[in-house]
């Protein structure tokens, strides 16, 4: 009996141990599949000494912010183009440590069937952000719909549309909320995470997808440049890229759609 009670009591203390070696690693995060395949990844992380904390954003400008600031340790949110556009207009001094989802984007409509079906003046949704909204336009110039000035790839804005035959209006808006206005106009740009997120509408009902050939745009892991060696944020990484929890979550997020996204780091 006695035995038996020391041995619990050691049990106990190596428990305790471990407990206090844990290390809290906050990421940052938004909504869909990027949150939950992070909130997926918890229990793995723990049994590795890894306490994760996922902060929760609504904007694509507060995430880099908070990292900078030193709010989080690392943000999952973001793919490299969008990053370097941040640090040339903020001064960040952030880089990757790993990559995750290659999220496609999609163009998407609650009103017509087809591109051809989008009317003269007919109202556009497209994204904000210099980058996003380059993916978007490039979408729609594959769709036939407007010309865009050549070479200018995915850096293009609306300043770079030579040709516009159906004088369709834009409205710019912050990524995350394109899947509200959807409803809204004749065409808007998507981010399957996020409609599926939103359960406003089928995210496989994009009328055409970006794909693999946009392997750039695969969010990232991103970390202040003075931390991009420290063991606990880089065994974060290997953990969510190795996670079985993981990839069922993502799965789960797209709805079961490999048309909605790849898993950058097994390509």
């Amino acid at each position: 009996m006695k035995l038996r009670m020391m041995g619990l009591l050691a049990a106990t203390a190596i428990s305790l141990a471990t407990a206090a070696q844990a290390e809290t690693v906050k990421i940052g995060v938004v909504p869909g599949a990027y949150a939950d395949s992070i909130a997926a990844l918890v229990p793995e992380a723990k049994e590795a000494g890894i306490d994760i904390e996922a902060v929760e954003f609504t904007d694509w400008t507060t995430p880099n912010v908070a990292l900078d600031a030193g709010d989080i340790d690392l943000n999952y949110f973001q793919h490299r183009p969008f990053l370097d556009n941040a640090i040339a207009d903020r001064g960040y001094k952030l880089t990757d440590i790993g990559v995750g989802i290659l999220a496609n984007i999609g163009l998407y409509s609650l009103k017509h069937k087809s591109f051809d079906e989008i009317p003269e003046g007919g109202k556009v949704a497209i994204a904000n952000d210099p980058v996003n909204q380059g993916r978007g336009l490039l979408l729609l110039e594959r769709a036939g719909l407007i010309k865009l000035k050549e070479g200018v790839g995915f850096t293009g804005t609306l300043d770079d549309i030579t040709e516009n035959p159906r004088n369709l209006e834009f409205t710019e808006v912050e990524g995350p909320q394109l899947a509200r206005i959807t409803a809204d106009v004749d065409l808007a740009l998507g981010y399957p995470h996020f409609i599926a997120a939103s359960g406003l509408f089928d995210p496989g009902s994009g009328l055409i997808y970006s794909g693999i050939d946009d392997r750039r745009f695969s969010i990232i892991f991103t970390v202040k440049e003075d931390r991009k060696d420290e063991p606990a944020l880089k065994k974060v990484v290997e953990l969510y890229q190795n996670s079985p929890a993981v990839k069922k979550t993502i799965a789960e997020a797209y709805h079961g759609n490999d048309k909605l996204y790849t898993l950058s780091w097994q390509h």
